[in-house]
């Protein structure tokens, strides 16, 4: 087996030399590796040609959501199954499919583990396969790359900003069999059951059926989220509305923020998202109970 990794320098907090982790775990085995160091502001193209040019068995991104989803888009729809090594800040799609923390372990797994399809959602020009949003997260993401401060430290500074700074939208949802149209903290897309956090915004979300959510959070509801994180009992519906669709445009009356799988995007007035059913396959542990994957 020849495994190929696109290895994000950024990512993560620099305590360890993954090029060398890396090479030092397959010395002993006959497993064949190429290493591939993304360079600053890298195009998808050059991804490809590596990813041609290597010709490897499977694909290994190296570091947090934003490396996933770069590596995802140059496999989509083939047949080439993508492994994960959690190198970033926070990992979100890693810990909701049950990949170790721990590099050793999740490097074990790349050779062992089994393959499963998934689906990923299309956001105008954009790729989801985590979480993506407008409104009060997405001005929190922004607002996170701006602090000195990285971790939880910094995270809570920026929250703290966001609740005081931010003000709530006037949406419309449109689906298709109906209309909502109501003001809204946030508004998520959400692929995965998850924030990186822990956060569980998504309860009932699956990796491999045909349907993503999107979740109206009428107001700064995050007690509501955590409720049903801890308690597992039902959002309450006058705070927050959850929809199961294949595909919906989201119409904000102002300009909005926006950021998918953790990247700020920009401001935009509208998102339209529509469903990419067993869009890539990813390499999971072999006893998986996680509740995305069926």
């Amino acid at each position: 087996m020849k495994l190929l990794f696109i290895i994000n320098p950024g990512s993560g907090s620099h305590d360890i030399n993954l090029k060398e982790v890396i090479s030092a775990h397959f010395e002993v085995k006959n497993t064949e590796i190429d290493l591939f160091e993304l360079p600053k502001d890298c195009s998808l193209d050059k991804i490809k040609a590596k990813i041609n040019d290597s010709k490897a068995d499977r694909v290994v991104a190296v570091g947090g959501d934003g490396t996933l989803k770069l590596v995802a888009e140059c496999l989509l729809n083939t047949e080439t199954p993508i492994g994960i090594i959690p190198a970033g800040s926070a990992n979100g799609m890693a810990k909701e499919l049950g990949i170790p923390t721990d590099i050793e372990l999740a490097l074990a797994l790349l050779e062992e583990g089994r393959l499963k399809k998934i689906h990923v959602v299309k956001l105008n020009d954009e790729i989801c396969i985590h979480l993506s949003d407008l409104g009060f997260n997405a001005y929190l993401v922004k607002k996170f790359d701006t602090m000195p401060e990285r971790g939880m430290w910094g995270y809570a500074k920026a929250t703290w900003h966001a609740l005081w700074n931010h003000r709530r939208m006037e949406v419309q949802l449109k689906l298709k069999d109906e209309t909502v149209n109501s003001k809204a903290a946030m508004v998520a897309i959400a692929n995965a059951t998850m924030y990186g956090s822990g956060l569980k915004i998504n309860p009932d979300g699956k990796l491999d059926d045909e349907l993503f959510e999107v979740i109206l959070v009428k107001d700064y509801s995050y007690l509501e989220i955590l409720k049903i994180w801890i308690t597992k009992l039902p959002f309450n519906p006058k705070k927050i509305e959850v929809f199961q669709t294949a595909e919906v445009k989201i119409v904000s009356k102002h300009q909005a923020h926006f950021q998918v799988d953790g990247e700020y995007i920009g401001r935009v007035n509208t998102v339209e998202a529509k469903i990419l059913p067993a869009a890539i396959t990813v390499v999971l542990p072999n006893q998986s109970d996680q509740i995305a994957i069926g």
